[in-house]
This record gives C-alpha cells, structure tokens and sequence, in this order.
C-alpha cells in the first residue's frame, strides 16, 4: 500500500470510534470486531477475513502512540488532497505542486508506518535532522493479538497448545527482498539507494521518496509472484503457546517476534495470546486460592467429623470441628495453584448446613426431641434483647 492511500484510509471509521477515542476505546473497540470478523470463527467468509485485517491494519497505526500522532498530522496535512492551507506556492495542481509527487506511485509504505512521508513530515515540522541522503527508516512490523480458550485445569497445571494463524508474513518463495526466486533487487540509480531525493519549492527544500523506486532503494525488474514483489504474503501457520500455570482470565501471553514481520530489516512485531478461561462446574479461584462450597449436614457440624474433599488432583480428607457454623472456610494447605516461581495457593472449604427437603416420621420425631431439650437455648440472643423494647 502507497503512503498516499494509506492517508486516504478512515481507520477511526474502521474501528467505528472518534478521532479523539482513547487508547482504551480503541482497543476494546478492536478487540469486539477483531473477534466478531476472525478467519477462525468465519471459514470462507472473506468478507469476514477483509474486514478483520482492516481493522487490524487500523488498530496497528492508533494503538501506537508515535504513529498516531503522525497519521494525524498527516491527516490534517494531506487529508484534503492538497498542501495550499499551508503556504506553499500553487497549493493544490496549480502552481506545479503536487501531492501525488509527494506521496508516490505505488505501494512503497505499509500500514502501521508512512515509509518516506514520515520523513517528509519531519523535515516540514523540523523533526528530521538528516540530509536528503539519508536512507528510510526501517520500521517494526505491526503487533498481532489472537484468541484461545481453555478450560480450568489448563489454566490451573499450564498446557501447551497448537495455535493455527492466517496473517501476513515474510514470504517464503521470495525470502522478503520481493524479487522472483533466480532474480535480486538492484540499486536504484536515481537515489543512489537512499529512498530520498531533494526537491526544492519556491524558498522551500525537503527530502521526499524516490519516484522511481518508491523509497525502497531498490528497484525490483521481475517482482516475486506470489507477493507481487511486497515481501510479505498472508499464509497459515502453526506456532506452540506455552500457558504458564495459574494463568488468570483474559490475560495476554507475549511471544516475542510472532507478530507481522517489519519492513527494510526491522525486527517484527509481536504475537499476542489473550487467554479466555472456562469456569469449572465446582471449583472457584481467588488469586492462587482454590475455593469449593462444600454440603455438610447439621450433626456433622454440630458434633464434627471427618469429611472427604475433591481437588483436581485427585482427594483429601478435612476434619470439621465440633460446634462449626454454617459458612465457615477451612483452609487446605498446598492444594491451591502452584506457580513456576514456587509460589502456592490454598484449597478453601466453605461448610454450608445442607437442609433436608422432606423428612420420613422417624427423623422428624427424633428433631422434636432434640428442639425440646434445646429449647431453652435461644440461639439470636442479640435479636431477642432488641425485640424486648418494641
């Protein structure tokens, strides 16, 4: 993609958030169609596909601070198709300036950066310290997020698993210099392989990209076929995502240099895995803690007892002291979450008095009994003492 359509792209509207949205607001903006349109959960919907990587190109330019603020500027600058408001002679096509001169051809500048014209709009605003000489920047490929869901155990004990990816990538028939295999680049003879040449305007002096390489410096005669000489295709790939135990719910998990790859030599971005948890139909957790309600009856509180407790291991025996309240939480040692670094979680037992529904004759005469030689023991003394005075 040329810096110039790259400009003339909306991704405010992509991300269908305002132009002064929060980084917040963006990424769950992000995060919501991301999901909504990815190619996983859309087989052969490419219209699916289409919009998820647009909004992932958008999301890679606003989630960057630095980059933000230059397609702003850029915006502001370029977005009305001419340079006039800011004081050049022949704003527009009059005056033998031209926009398009500015900007290029062809698809030199990838989303996530401006190639050249970030150079450009260094030098109008006195960013740039560099001659016209200097090369273009290389630029970082765009950071990835994805999605995998696992259940509680996994994310209790770790596991490791397959993660199948459709997105861009060095291309694997050309190497990424985007030549056709048996064929290289060679050096653009117009800028001397710098990317840049000087044009001068009325008073004015500033670097803009090669028109004859489009700021590569390089100039590509059979370009790869399969990548139509951009050096990156989209493909699928399968990776390995370790998950670290006692990893929490909607946590991301960093693998360095996964991401899409960068442009003139940069380092990729990265790959990030946001981790969705399922809850367990008995356990709980709370930090390391593993927690788990468990049905006690009234005898085995009351004169206390020795009851059996599932953990995800396998079982452990919990002695209830005699005399113990409803809700009460015993605590486990060690049966919790245990982390790389060593650390260790409990198992928390909360006792809750299961009450009968029905009761057979010999049962509810053997409760009468027992209410009548407890009767003298009033068991909200608080309350009583209040009630006395209304």
């Amino acid at each position: 993609m040329s810096a110039r359509e790259w400009v003339g792209k909306d991704f405010y509207r992509e991300l269908g958030v305002s132009s002064d949205a929060t980084a917040d607001e963006i990424k769950k903006a992000y995060r919501k169609l991301a999901k909504e349109n990815h190619p996983d959960a859309n087989g052969g919907n490419t219209k699916a596909e289409a919009k998820f990587k647009s909004v992932s190109e958008a999301y890679g330019v606003l989630s960057d601070t630095a980059k933000r603020k230059e397609y702003d500027e850029a915006k502001r600058m370029f977005g009305s198709g001419g340079a006039g408001g800011f004081g050049f002679p022949g704003g527009g096509q009059t005056g033998g300036f031209d926009a398009t001169d500015i900007f290029g051809q062809g698809a030199g500048a990838q989303a996530g950066g401006f190639g050249g014209l970030g150079d450009i709009l260094g030098g109008l605003f006195g960013r740039r310290g560099g001659a016209a000489g200097a090369a273009p920047r290389p630029q970082r490929g765009a950071d990835v997020e994805t999605d995998v869901r696992i259940d509680f155990a996994e994310a209790v004990k770790g596991a490791t698993l397959p993660l199948r990816l459709s997105s861009p990538a060095t291309c694997a028939t050309c190497g990424g210099n985007g030549a056709k295999p048996g064929t290289t680049p060679h050096t653009c003879p117009t800028c001397s392989g710098s990317g840049l040449v000087s044009r001068s305007q009325g008073s004015f002096a500033f670097s803009e990209p090669c028109p004859d390489c489009r700021g590569r410096g390089s100039i590509i005669d059979e370009p790869c076929p399969e990548c139509h000489g951009e050096g990156i295709s989209s493909r699928q790939r399968t990776l390995t995502v370790r998950i670290p135990p006692g990893v929490n719910d909607d946590q991301r998990i960093r693998l360095a240099g996964q991401g899409e790859p960068g442009k003139g030599g940069a380092h990729a971005g990265d790959l990030y895995v946001r981790v969705h948890v399922a809850p367990h139909t008995v356990f709980g957790r709370k930090n390391l803690d593993l927690t788990i309600a468990v049905p006690v009856s009234f005898t085995e509180l009351a004169l206390g007892g020795t009851i059996t407790v599932p953990t995800l291991e396998g079982k452990v025996s919990v002695k209830v002291p005699s005399g113990t309240a409803s809700g009460r939480v015993l605590r486990v040692r060690g049966k919790g979450i245990t982390k790389r670094d060593g650390s260790q979680g409990d198992l928390l037992v909360t006792l809750q008095a299961a009450v009968p529904s029905t009761l057979d004759e010999k049962a509810k005469e053997a409760l009468e009994a027992y209410a009548s030689v407890v009767s003298g023991n009033d068991p909200r003394p608080e309350i009583t003492e209040l009630l006395k005075g209304r």
